[in-house]
């Protein structure tokens, strides 16, 4: 009952996100088209500091108050979680606010000396109250989640990427922006603006449903004490944010400067680089919305389990979602490698990035296993160790793109080959932690069939690209796109229903 529970709860948090998704998808789109490669590329070099001061501000608190509302609504500790909200929000509201004052006065000095572009300045003042909005929201989204309360904030998320992409357009529209700066300014106007509904919108309904746990039962805690509960969580976890965002930060903006180094001029390095992140990334990783959304609920529910002492349930969620992982970046890996030139141009209306998609594709596989045992190991309580390996993987991917990127051969691609290395890296490593505090049998016999079913989906789907006449593109894209992923997904409900392969 518990297993069906969560991947109900699972199908229902993935299909929303799947729409959220889309509309984020949306809004690179319009932003790839408004923006041209160039200012895409500027306007990622801002995202990674962006989440970085967002990581300083409120890094861990959504998972520790997941976990923490999880075990105190299981025992029916309503008033001690509507407490550890109010103080945890006090708390993060105070502390963003400093943050956010002190990035605003020192906007000219962190794109003229970290980022290195002063048509930067705007965009970093106006993302400054949107980093107070997620802030809050992230407490609200932990008792969400910890409650397993998921169908109206996920609603929420969908009303906010909607709006985001109707003000992106209307900014751009109205103002009839032409410069680079104007432009990336304009986006960053959409999200701030889009992160404060959300937060108005997940307050209000916490405000609704927050009257119906209420209990007399006083508080034999105080909220000093509740407040330290959630910060020894949230702490180690918002170290182990900072710093490996930092590096992330530190890649981003390592990226450029390696380019030029190869032989691109700064314009053709921006451009470069919103081509592979902002355009072709994000088409690869578009499944990994799924994984997000079973990674959410894996953490809260590990907790539970491990609180009762039920390692057998664990154990077999532990090996359901690594394999649930695995299949889906099989089937990524399968589609962007079949029709990866008619992904570029569905997409983006572009026949330059077709080579970006089909290399991107080969992470997918060990990058979503990644992700996942550093949710298992959230869940586990092993949050020194998430730092420890984190760090490790993160200086080597560092290296890997200092030293590939300024190759002319190989440039940009040098972050794809640095994300392969750090998955597989951070895959052995977690891994071992994991095992230490749940046995996780060996399934090898079960991931060598996956591999061949992927080899076979290859063989299948080229079949079926070689067949259908060209001027049938866009039904032949949606077909196989279709089946590669209907095949994986029949083979991943097949497991989890326990259910043997047949050869007969």
């Amino acid at each position: 009952m518990e297993k069906e529970n969560f991947y109900k709860k699972s199908f229902i948090l993935s299909s929303s996100n799947i729409l959220t998704g889309i509309l984020g998808f949306t809004f690179s789109i319009i932003l790839s088209k408004e923006l041209g490669a160039e200012a895409l590329g500027l306007y990622g070099l801002l995202m990674p500091i962006y989440n970085l001061f967002i990581c300083l501000m409120c890094g861990g608190i959504l998972t520790s108050i997941s976990k923490l509302t999880a075990i105190y609504f299981d025992n029916k500790y309503f008033n001690k979680v509507n407490l550890t909200i109010k103080t945890s929000m006090i708390f993060t509201l105070i502390w963003s606010l400093i943050i956010a004052i002190i990035v605003y006065t020192l906007a000219p000095i962190i794109a003229q000396i970290i980022i290195k572009d002063t048509r930067i300045i705007t965009a970093i003042k106006i993302i400054c109250p949107a980093m107070i909005f997620i802030s809050i929201s992230n407490i609200l989204k932990g008792y969400f989640y910890g409650t397993s309360q998921i169908n109206v904030p996920s609603i929420i998320d969908i009303l906010e990427k909607f709006i985001r992409i109707i003000v992106l357009i209307m900014v751009i529209k109205f103002f009839n922006f032409k410069t680079v700066e104007s432009t990336v300014t304009a986006a960053y106007i959409s999200i701030c603006l889009g992160e404060f509904l959300s937060y108005v919108f997940l307050y209000s309904y916490y405000k609704k449903v927050k009257c119906k746990y209420n209990d007399k039962t006083p508080v034999n805690v105080s909220k000093r004490s509740l407040l330290a509960d959630m910060l020894k969580i949230a702490f180690p976890l918002c170290i182990n944010g900072l710093i490996t965002t930092f590096l992330s930060t530190l890649t981003t903006l390592i990226i450029p400067r390696r380019l030029l180094k190869a032989g691109f001029n700064y314009s053709q390095a921006l451009s470069i680089m919103g081509k592979f992140n902002g355009m072709a990334l994000n088409i690869v990783l578009f499944p990994i919305i799924i994984i997000s959304s079973i990674s959410t609920l894996l953490i809260p529910d590990l907790s539970k389990s491990m609180s009762k002492n039920k390692l057998n349930t664990a154990e077999k969620r532990i090996r359901e979602v690594i394999k649930i992982s695995f299949i889906l970046g099989l089937a990524t890996m399968v589609i962007c490698f079949v029709i990866p030139n008619e992904l570029s141009y569905m997409f983006f209306k572009r026949t330059d990035l077709g080579s970006y998609i089909w290399f991107a594709s080969l992470i997918t596989p060990m990058f979503f296993i990644s992700l996942t045992t550093y949710s298992i190991l959230n869940g586990l309580g092993k949050q020194n160790k998430i730092l420890i390996n984190s760090l490790i993987c993160s200086f080597v991917e560092i290296i890997i793109i200092y030293v590939l990127a300024g190759f002319s051969q190989i440039n940009i691609l040098s972050y794809a080959i640095a994300i392969m290395v750090d998955s597989s890296l951070s895959v052995i490593l977690n891994l071992r932690e994991i095992k230490k505090c749940v046995k996780i049998q060996s399934e090898i016999p079960k991931y060598i069939i996956y591999i061949l079913l992927s080899i076979l989906m290859v063989l299948v789907l080229f079949l079926i690209k070689s067949y259908i006449p060209p001027k049938f593109e866009l039904f032949k894209n949606i077909l196989i796109i279709f089946s590669g992923f209907s095949v994986f997904g029949i083979t991943i409900i097949r497991d989890i229903r326990r259910r043997p392969f047949s050869f007969r």
